[in-house]
């Protein structure tokens, strides 16, 4: 094993119990290895942050409740993450809140993911995410967002302060770049997640079957409806992962991250409120609508109009002929020039940043 002070850290949320924020993770340190990197996920913890975490994974949907016949897909789904987190190259672990433990590192990658959210549940304003405490000769932040704290309120003059120290800022969304470009006086550039970036990282499928992916929770009654009424016009099955969805024909709670990317690659078309919902059905090229949650609008607007996908992002007006196109339509052919830029511009940033 090399020295510490050779190797480059990863620090973002990698031990979320959420599909998208294991993958994020995942894909951001096995591309920065396949690039000739020695990179490995900073092993921050907290005990209030796990629990917080864990009760998530068990009551998802508050204020609704988990049905008690759930909770054992819920456990089982929670111990296939924890398996696949100790899976991950992973530091030795610190805490993070006084990361005095943590090791100096040639440079430490902060993000993607939220990590600079103000209003995150359990992750916000933590000084940490902001490099306070790094030991590291480059501060550098990877895709870095700051999720639904929106850019009209602005950050206060201490993180501010935090950001300019960093050697090199990129951004995921155009939300956050206007906060970056308000606090230090620079616009960062933009780049795209690490699950877009580092694609070749995400399980592929042989081939389509016939069922459409839906990920999320808490759904609007006239998407769900509207689903229905598509599936019955095209007689696919409706198959819910992760979580809950009545309406839904199929409901698999208990898969692990592994098997979340394998029935994304596999879907024939995907109904997501999630922002990495979106990310998995352009990875495959895989048609897909969207009706994003006001918790993660910002980040779901942001990407749509980076790749000119929005009008994948559907209201209660959108007619069953649009659903029967956009569900039918793969989306390669409009995004594929937007997302090769961006995809060359996130390498040079990354390329000049670590050296």
């Amino acid at each position: 094993m090399t020295d510490s002070s050779a190797k480059v850290g990863v620090l973002t949320f990698h031990r979320c119990i959420n599909y998208g924020s294991y993958w994020q993770a995942r894909c951001l340190v096995e591309g920065l290895r396949a690039a000739g990197h020695d990179a490995w996920l900073l092993d921050h913890h907290d005990d209030a942050v796990a629990r917080a975490e864990w009760r998530c994974a068990f009551q998802p949907t508050l204020p609704a409740r988990t049905l008690a016949a759930d909770l054992p897909a819920y456990k089982a789904k929670g111990r296939r993450f924890a398996a696949a987190f100790e899976r991950l190259p992973l530091s030795p672990r610190f805490a993070l809140r006084d990361p005095a433990a943590l090791r100096d590192h040639r440079a430490v990658v902060v993000g993607s993911d939220e990590v600079w959210n103000f209003r995150h549940p359990w992750y916000a304003s933590v000084p940490l995410f902001f490099g306070e405490g790094l030991r590291a000769a480059r501060r550098v932040s990877y895709a870095a967002s700051f999720g639904n704290h929106d850019a009209v309120d602005g950050i206060g003059a201490e993180w501010a302060a935090r950001l300019r120290r960093f050697t090199a800022i990129s951004v995921r969304d155009a939300n956050a770049r206007a906060l970056v470009a308000a606090a230090i006086g620079t616009e960062p550039p933009l780049v795209p997640d690490p699950v877009l970036q580092f694609a070749a990282h995400v399980p592929r499928a042989n081939g389509r079957e016939r069922y459409a992916l839906v990920y999320g929770h808490g759904f609007p009654d006239w998407l769900a409806a509207a689903m229905r009424r598509w599936s019955a016009r095209h007689g696919l099955t409706l198959h819910s992962i992760g979580y809950r969805n009545d309406w839904a024909d199929v409901q698999e709670i208990d898969a692990g991250p592994e098997a979340f990317a394998e029935r994304a690659a596999g879907a024939s078309a995907l109904v997501t409120n999630f922002f990495h919902g979106c990310v998995f059905a352009l990875v495959n090229d895989t048609p897909f609508v969207t009706a994003p949650s006001p918790y993660r609008f910002n980040k779901v607007r942001d990407l749509a109009a980076a790749l000119d996908a929005g009008h994948r992002i559907v209201a209660p007006d959108t007619d069953d002929a649009a659903y029967d196109a956009l569900l039918t339509e793969p989306p390669a052919e409009r995004v594929a020039a937007p997302l090769a830029r961006l995809r060359a511009e996130a390498s040079d940033f990354l390329a000049t940043a670590l050296g």
